[in-house]
């Protein structure tokens, strides 16, 4: 296990500049490690890192294969990426790295100690997600409702979604999530059944989980909270309230 977080930087070339980045974050006991823009190298690479810096130097931008992978492994593991670049550049890498796996933009010339106290914060920031935010995973066989509430959640949390048990598992196994939103009523394997499932595993078992449920009446609300989850919610709570829950558990303003 790795003491200290780690930024990985990668670009076109390894430049005096980032070179001179490379040691400023080793003298603030950042660890740090150069790759280049290249999607074999980036593989071989990303899990060895906290967070992604993209520096680019004058007229040099990653090609859209590179952009591509990185989001897509962003969205996957719940890493998030700093862009160094003039707003050209920046808005180029903007057309397909997702903005909720932006963590920062910075433009050249670089303001050093600016970019290192970004990063001692988002290490700093509870849970294991990087860039400051809390990672929610919701399961729910509903990929149209999952749809509404990231989109209610993405400017304060990063989301992920599956839409069944098996694939929560299988993301968990990879990612770290400080919440999960969980389905009560779900076809082939149901809420509570999901809830068994990870309770059963040790490396999830302590991961609090919220059930989500559309039955409002005595009955179901008692096998709801028979089954001990933190909390349950109501499928109709608005935006607003949701939130509220949300900042309540986590310690937060939203």
């Amino acid at each position: 296990m790795r003491e200290k977080k780690t930024v990985m930087i990668t670009g076109g070339k390894e430049t005096f500049l980032i070179r001179s980045l490379e040691k400023k974050l080793e003298d603030a006991g950042i660890g740090v490690f150069y790759t280049a823009s290249d999607v074999t190298a980036l593989s071989g690479a990303f899990d060895k890192a906290d967070i992604i810096t993209y520096y680019m130097d004058k007229d040099e931008r990653p090609g859209h294969d590179v952009m591509i992978y990185l989001n897509d492994k962003m969205s996957e593991t719940n890493k998030r990426i700093i862009i160094i670049g003039d707003s050209d550049d920046v808005g180029y890498m903007k057309k397909t790295i997702s903005s909720d796996n932006i963590a920062e933009v910075f433009m050249r010339p670089l303001q050093i100690e600016k970019y290192i106290d970004r990063l001692h914060t988002s290490f700093a920031a509870g849970g294991r997600g990087v860039g400051g935010m809390k990672s929610i995973l919701i399961i729910d066989d509903d990929p149209t409702y999952m749809g509404v509430i990231r989109g209610w959640l993405r400017k304060y949390f990063k989301v992920a979604m599956v839409t069944s048990g098996t694939q929560a598992l299988a993301w968990l196994a990879k990612n770290h999530a400080d919440l999960i939103l969980l389905d009560y009523e779900m076809p082939v394997v149901s809420g509570p059944q999901v809830l068994e499932m990870l309770r059963s595993e040790a490396a999830f078992r302590d991961i609090p989980v919220f059930f989500l449920t559309g039955k409002s009446d005595k009955e179901s609300v008692m096998k709801v909270v028979a089954l001990k989850p933190q909390n349950y919610l109501l499928k109709t709570i608005t935006q607003d309230d949701l939130l509220a829950e949300l900042g309540k558990f986590f310690g937060m303003i939203l």
